[in-house]
C-alpha cells in the first residue's frame, strides 16, 4: 500500500502556530480509542485526521483548505451553517457537514469534511491537482470546533496516513509517514495560546479569538496569566511562573484532575495597594508529564503606570 499516493498537507497553515492536530484515526479495534501514537487524540470511531484552527476567529478570517493529492471531485456539499455542535443537535446524514469528496485513482479516495458555509469551490466532475483550493476551513456538521476532518480511504477502507500499513504499534517515528510528502511529528499536547489579562477572561472569549494583551495598567484589578491547550491527559502538572521588575517572582502549580482533548487554565494575583512595579513581565508555562515537559510557552507583557 505504501507509497501509491503522496498526501500534501490539505490547509494552509503552519503546524504547531496557526493550526494542530486534534484527532487522529482511532486505532483501537474495539470500545476504547488509541491514536497513532498510542495517545488521546482521537475517539472511539474516529476515521480521518483533524487539522484544527485554535479560535473561532481564525475560522473567520479565512483558511484555505487545499486538494491534499490530485484526483477527480466525486461530490460536494455546501450550504450548512458554520456552529458548534451541541449534543442533541440534528445532523442526521450531513455529520460531514459542507464538504467535498476526491477519487484520487487506484482505489484511494479523499473526503474533507466540516468547511466554511459557501465556501466550495469546486465542481462534480471537476479534475483537480494537488494543491488546488477547495474551500476554507469551517465548523459545520458536527464539529465542535474549526477544523478540517481529512478522511482517507482505499477500496473503501479507512486508511490511517500516518502508519498505514499499521505496522508500528505505537508510530511516533517519523519514518512511518510514507504517505505523506512531508512527514508531520506528532505531537500528544500543546500550547494554543498564552496571555497576560488584568482579570481572568472567559473560555468562551478565549475560544472566540480573545487576543493576548501587550500592555496592561498597573494598577488593575489583578495581574492573571492564561492558558489555551489541548491533549490534556489526567495527572498532567501545569507549572506556570511569572517574573518581573525589582526581582518579582510568582509561581503556581497545578494537576490536571481528568483528559480533556481542549483546556482553560488561568493563575494570577490580586494587585497590591500600591499597585505592581512598571516594567516588563515575563510569564513561562510548562506542561509536565510523568516528570518531562512535553509542552512549553513564553510571552511577555508591559505594565504601565
Amino acid at each position: 500500500m505504501a507509497g501509491t499516493i503522496s498526501l500534501n498537507l490539505p490547509v494552509e497553515c503552519t503546524l504547531g502556530k496557526s493550526c494542530y492536530i486534534q484527532n487522529y484515526v482511532d486505532r483501537d479495534p474495539g470500545p476504547g480509542t488509541r491514536d497513532v501514537g498510542c495517545g488521546t487524540l482521537s475517539y472511539n470511531g474516529h476515521k480521518g485526521t483533524d487539522f484544527a484552527l485554535p479560535t473561532v476567529a481564525a475560522m473567520r478570517a479565512g483558511v484555505k483548505v487545499r486538494a491534499a493529492a490530485p484526483g477527480t471531485v466525486r461530490a460536494v456539499r455546501d450550504g450548512e451553517p458554520d456552529r458548534a455542535f451541541v449534543d442533541g443537535a440534528s445532523v442526521a446524514g450531513r455529520e460531514c457537514g459542507n464538504g467535498v469528496v476526491i477519487e484520487d485513482g487506484d482505489g484511494w479516495e479523499t473526503q474533507y469534511c466540516h468547511m466554511r458555509d459557501g465556501s466550495i469551490s469546486v465542481k462534480p466532475g471537476q479534475v483537480v491537482a494537488a494543491g488546488d483550493v477547495l474551500g476554507l476551513v469551517g465548523q459545520s456538521g458536527k464539529a465542535e470546533f474549526p477544523h478540517l476532518h481529512l478522511s482517507l480511504r482505499h477500496d473503501g477502507k479507512t486508511v490511517d496516513p500516518f502508519d498505514p500499513d499499521m505496522r508500528q504499534a505505537c508510530a511516533t517515528d517519523i519514518a512511518a509517514q510514507e504517505l505523506w510528502a512531508e512527514p508531520i511529528a506528532y505531537i500528544p499536547t500543546g500550547v494554543l495560546q498564552l496571555g497576560f489579562a488584568s482579570q481572568p477572561p472567559s473560555y468562551d472569549a478565549v475560544k472566540q479569538g480573545l487576543a493576548p494583551e501587550a500592555t496592561l495598567p498597573a494598577d488593575g484589578p489583578a495581574l492573571v496569566v492564561w492558558l489555551y491547550g489541548f491533549g490534556a491527559q489526567t495527572g498532567d502538572q501545569i507549572k506556570t511562573r511569572i517574573t518581573g521588575p525589582d526581582g518579582l517572582s510568582l509561581a503556581h502549580d497545578a494537576e490536571l484532575k481528568k483528559t480533556q482533548a481542549l483546556f482553560f487554565q488561568f493563575f494570577g494575583r490580586k494587585t497590591p495597594a500600591d499597585g505592581w512595579p512598571a516594567g516588563r513581565y515575563r510569564a513561562q508555562v510548562e506542561i509536565l508529564r510523568a516528570g518531562d515537559v512535553i509542552a512549553q510557552r513564553t510571552l511577555e507583557v508591559t505594565l504601565t503606570r
